[in-house]
């Protein structure tokens, strides 16, 4: 073999290698890259008590307790990444983490464009007051007044359209998070914060003499639940995690952590495939 000829089959035989390890690489979907590496990267929003918030300088939540057991049934760690709301499912669809903790309702216009794990908790929008208010007993009677809500959520998208069935419409005032919702409630810049019944249940519960639930709730029944994307590339790791899910669902543990953060469990279905809204 000639030096010229030689070069040209090692030449090839790098070119072959170097191809067959791009195939490899593109072969591996989400789910057995993030077993490869050992951790599940998971974006979320840490003012949304009791899902996920800051409790003295630590990350806690249902979310928490959830993606640690869905970490144990998928044999990796969790790897929060933590940015305000607005900024979650952005950064999921640049491909900043894997999935979205959140969680958020699942809606039509979501579910056309991002894939819902199994719904982990209901989610139907209620009206927190400040207790002893006597102005504000049933959902009606917020016509006219100044009611906070997040920004680019699906309750500030339910509290425009019952505002819209009122015959005063509603003041809505829009935050970058929840908890700054509170604090004007609570200094009284705000009549109410219309949010999911179980995070203004549990903010009530944590503050019983500062704010109260109006109760029942003006929203459409609807669930949570966390998300992902809907490429065939994360296909594989969504199905694992749903199976994850569900086994906790049917073996008791996310009924315990369901009580353990809103005092009682929730009857969820194990999909929502047409949500009412």
């Amino acid at each position: 073999m000639t030096m010229r000829a030689g070069f040209l089959v090692r030449g090839l035989a790098t070119a072959a290698l170097l191809l067959g390890t791009t195939f490899s690489a593109h072969a591996e979907d989400a789910l057995a890259r993030v077993k490869a590496a050992g951790s599940l990267k998971v974006g979320t929003e840490t003012a949304f008590a009791p899902f996920d918030f800051i409790d003295a300088g630590e990350h806690a939540g249902l979310n928490v307790d959830v993606f640690a057991e869905i970490g144990k049934e998928l044999g990796v760690t969790i790897e929060w990444v933590a940015l305000p709301w607005e900024g979650v499912l952005p950064g999921l669809e640049a491909g900043k983490f894997d999935m979205v903790a959140g969680p958020a309702t699942i809606t039509k216009a979501r579910m056309e464009r991002y894939r819902f794990t199994p719904p982990v908790a209901e989610a139907t929008v209620a009206i927190l007051k400040k207790a002893g208010d006597t102005t504000i007993t049933k959902p009606e009677d917020i016509a006219g007044k100044a009611i906070g809500v997040g920004k680019a959520t699906a309750q500030l998208a339910q509290l425009t359209a019952y505002s819209e069935t009122l015959p005063t419409k509603v003041d809505v005032r829009e935050y970058p998070a929840f908890t700054e919702s509170y604090a004007d409630l609570a200094a009284g810049r705000i009549a109410g914060v219309a949010n999911s019944l179980p995070n203004i249940a549990f903010v009530a519960s944590q503050r019983k003499d500062t704010f109260e639930v109006v109760l029942p709730p003006f929203g459409q029944k609807s669930y949570f639940g966390f998300i992902g994307t809907k490429d065939a590339d994360h296909a594989p790791l969504m199905v694992a995690i749903d199976a994850a899910l569900l086994k906790m669902k049917g073996d008791g543990r996310l009924a315990e952590m369901q009580k353990k953060w809103f005092g009682a469990s929730f009857d969820t279905p194990d999909s929502v495939p047409d949500p009412a809204f």
